[in-house]
């Protein structure tokens, strides 16, 4: 299950358990980490003091009263016969002298064997020991699973001539540094199961509580309809945000309103118009038959009566009076048909645009614009026609069984609007492409085709121009041009 699909009341409650996870893990990585400096911290330091201490017990012994025997190389092992062994209980660590060619002299290890390795010092250290500003180098390696330092620095007469080397092999116990940690980490398992559970309770408090302002707007929106007057929201003693959106609701309710109205008064005019095309047509059809018709009667009519002529011309007169009334009732009706001034202004398109789409309540109509603005001279109602009408023409051109996409676009280009309309519909077979903008002509079941038609009237009254590529089973895109003066 994709995060995107889970409800807001779900995320917020995972955000937080995540939210204590991580904390937790950092916790724990953070005094992982610090054990581990602190350890080598404590056992370099402490390395350093024994090393210090056994280096001056040395150099006491070499230097003191007790000391018989000349303070040289070949003399060590004689001198510390005995006391290597002392100074190596003493200070709880092993001690090997090794001659300034890294031969052993003497170790406190007493069942070291004569030919065993350890009687030698590598060449290297030897080079690094004797290349270093301190005479000092720490080997560091790891055996069977445990990390071993190992210190080599000259031991000097009391003319600083270095006589030996002092090796300290030290073994890094971390029992104690160890048990520490695994305390630490039980105390931090305890603390984080309490800010788990507290964090469950609060994540699951703010969801609801988020929640349920969320879900009131939700059902608001849902049963928002153009053909019904629509309720505002009131919500009290919530979030900004939350106010915010339920400001914003409420104020698109009035736009809706507002749109609403022009659109059921478009669509009264609109149909007037088309009654009175129709009214025009159906009387218009007749007259000049009958016109005809009267006055062939009146040139044939038998003269012989003495007052039919009188008759007849009265008649007549009558006749072509009426035909001729007709005449100007289809004509005002005709008139009356034909599309209103216009009422040009300064118009923000985006704008209008997106209010002529607020008519709308379907989710898969996407509105997008190049910018915030886009300024030209239109008339609001005829502009808010074109889009309303390119959108429904989308809207029934897609097949139930597909899903539904619809994109309407507002850009600027040099001196000119361009809108388009793109749907995912059934599109515009090839034979129907020249029939698209003629009047009366559809592919649907209802509707008089007057809808496309009335659009390329509008736009090209604005000396614009309106084109359509379809591809079939794909879509379809309209695209108008608008000049913006």
């Amino acid at each position: 299950m994709k995060l995107r699909n889970l409800s807001l009341r779900i995320r917020i409650f995972i955000s937080m358990i995540l939210l204590v996870l991580l904390a937790s893990v950092l916790i724990s990585l953070v005094a992982i980490y610090q054990y581990k400096e602190q350890s080598e911290d404590y056992h370099t330091g402490r390395l350093n003091r024994k090393e210090e201490n056994i280096k001056t017990h040395i150099t006491t012994v070499l230097n003191g009263r007790q000391n018989t025997w000349e303070v040289k190389t070949e003399n060590i092992p004689l001198i510390f016969k005995d006391e290597i062994y002392r100074i190596a209980h003493i200070h709880k660590l092993q001690i090997n002298l090794y001659d300034l060619e890294g031969t052993m002299l003497i170790s406190s290890k007493a069942n070291l064997k004569p030919d065993q390795a350890e009687r030698c010092i590598d060449a290297e250290i030897l080079n690094a020991i004797s290349h270093t500003v301190d005479h000092r180098y720490v080997d560091k390696h790891e055996e069977n699973g445990e990390i071993f330092q190992s210190s080599y620095i000259y031991i000097t007469d009391q003319k600083s001539k270095p006589l030996a080397i002092l090796n300290l092999p030290y073994l890094e116990k971390d029992d104690f540094l160890a048990k520490e940690l695994e305390e630490f980490l039980e105390r931090l398992r305890y603390a984080f199961m309490l800010v788990l559970l507290m964090a469950i309770s609060i994540s699951f408090l703010l969801s609801k509580y988020i929640t349920k302002s969320l879900k009131t707007i939700s059902d608001k929106i849902n049963t928002t309809r153009l053909e019904k007057r629509n309720q505002k929201i009131e919500i009290n003693d919530t979030s900004e945000e939350i106010s915010t959106l339920v400001n914003s609701y409420n104020s698109m309710i009035d736009e809706l309103e507002e749109s609403a109205i022009q659109l059921a008064r478009s669509e009264r005019e609109q149909a007037w118009r088309e009654m009175a095309k129709q009214v025009a047509h159906e009387i218009k059809n007749p007259l000049t038959p009958m016109r005809l018709t009267v006055q062939n009667f009146q040139r044939k009519f038998d003269p012989n009566d003495e007052n039919i002529h009188s008759k007849v011309d009265e008649y007549s007169k009558t006749l072509i009076q009426q035909i001729d009334t007709m005449s100007s009732i289809a004509s005002a009706f005709s008139n009356f048909a034909k599309m209103p001034a216009q009422q040009n202004e300064m118009l923000n398109v985006v704008k209008i645009v997106k209010l002529a789409l607020d008519i709308f309540n379907e989710d898969y109509i996407v509105f997008t614009a190049e910018k915030e603005e886009i300024i030209a001279k239109l008339d609001r109602t005829q502009l808010i026609r074109v889009v309303t009408n390119l959108v429904k023409n989308s809207i029934q051109s897609i097949p139930d069984n597909r899903t539904p996409k619809i994109g309407v676009n507002v850009k600027t280009d040099d001196e000119v609007i361009v809108i388009t309309v793109a749907d995912n519909g059934s599109g515009i077979l090839e034979e129907n492409i020249e029939k698209v903008f003629e009047p009366k002509f559809t592919t649907k079941s209802s509707g008089m085709g007057l809808g496309l038609a009335m659009v390329k009237n509008i736009v090209e009254t604005y000396k614009g121009t309106i084109t359509f590529v379809s591809e079939k089973d794909k879509g379809t895109t309209f695209k108008v041009v608008f000049p913006k003066g």
